[in-house]
């Protein structure tokens, strides 16, 4: 019997995983998680093992792309060998990693030799005294010694991801955008979205809209839309003069949900069906309910992920006016 299409109810073929493998980072940063943060107890997140087997159930179904991603991905202990495992699964046509930047400068050769084609890294300032501010974490240089050591190598893609706030670092749209630029990389500035409770500021005081990116930065570039797509959410605009792009991911200006076609796996074990919903369902007790019976295991997995869909809304309703909906930090969700 052929294994059943990954289709939701709105007919959007879902093809794409995105995989926390730890809710664990080394950063705190402000618009991410408090800094006094409680993470979870070993025996409450999937082990290494347990996350390979879903990806490569994930991929029998038709998942052509896997994003690992974190809290940090690559703090947890032999991540190496579970990037190896999955990459190398038959039927993937691209791993990716998202990254802030830290284990980079001793690592970037690994995850090559892993399997990973693409790398986004986190960075929101150039500005080592204002890194810290906003990571709560003093290791600037560290994550742009891990910058240059990838851009040396032959990774397939690299971008940069800025998370921008107005008053925080808006002031550095240009200088990111060059960074990005002048290493051959692209680069995609992101609106805040409201997960978890903060302290640090006002989500609606410091919201910087990606009209306002782009607005900005046609002071700077010669920009127009460009008609690259990839499996996530960005808008991408070519840069007269440059072979790599600047990209906006706008969750409130421009709602980007009719053709969403990913999933998540959280730490957890649960799949979210939403970033911006509570929609999930728990995998990892049919994980653990393995019998031994391989084929019928890997049935009972594949029925849970196809009862998952059904769950799948339409959009999400990301507002910046009313407390948070989701309580869950970003680190707890995988980005």
């Amino acid at each position: 019997m052929a294994t059943p299409a990954l289709i939701d109810p709105f007919g959007r073929k879902i093809d794409y995983l995105r995989i926390s493998v730890t809710d664990r980072c080394d950063f705190r940063c402000t618009y991410c998680m408090d800094e006094n943060v409680t993470f979870l107890a070993r025996e409450q997140i999937l082990s290494l093992e347990e996350i390979v087997y879903v990806a490569k159930t994930f991929i029998s179904m038709g998942t052509k792309r896997i994003r690992i991603t974190g809290g940090e991905p690559l703090v947890r202990k032999n991540i190496l060998w579970a990037i190896e495992q999955i990459a190398n699964t038959t039927g993937l046509e691209e791993l990716t990693i998202t990254t802030n930047g830290s284990q980079l400068y001793k690592m970037a050769q690994s995850l090559l030799d892993a399997g990973v084609s693409r790398i986004n890294i986190s960075l929101d300032t150039l500005k080592a005294e204002r890194f810290h501010r906003l990571t709560r974490r003093d290791k600037f240089q560290q994550v742009i010694e891990g910058i240059d050591a990838v851009s040396q190598l032959p990774f397939k893609r690299l971008k940069i991801n800025s998370v921008m706030l107005k008053q925080h670092n808006d002031d550095e749209l240009f200088d990111l955008a060059n960074f990005a630029l002048e290493r051959k990389m692209d680069i995609s500035f992101i609106e805040e979205m409201p997960l978890g409770m903060i302290t640090d500021h006002d989500r609606a005081a410091t919201y910087f809209s990606s009209d306002d990116v782009i607005e900005t930065l046609s002071q700077h570039y010669d920009l127009t839309p460009s008609n690259m797509t990839t499996s996530g959410p960005t808008n991408y605009y070519q840069v007269a003069g440059y072979d790599h792009k600047i990209g906006v991911i706008s969750p409130h200006s421009h709602n980007f949900c009719d053709a969403c076609n990913r999933v998540r796996l959280t730490v957890e074990g649960r799949l979210l069906l939403c970033l911006g919903n509570e929609h999930s369902k728990d995998l990892k007790t049919t994980i653990r309910q393995r019998t031994g019976d391989a084929a019928n295991d890997v049935a009972q997995l594949e029925s849970a992920i196809i009862e998952a869909l059904a769950l799948k809304p339409h959009k999400h309703h990301f507002t910046l006016d009313d407390a948070p909906q989701i309580l869950r930090f970003m680190s707890a969700t995988g980005g």
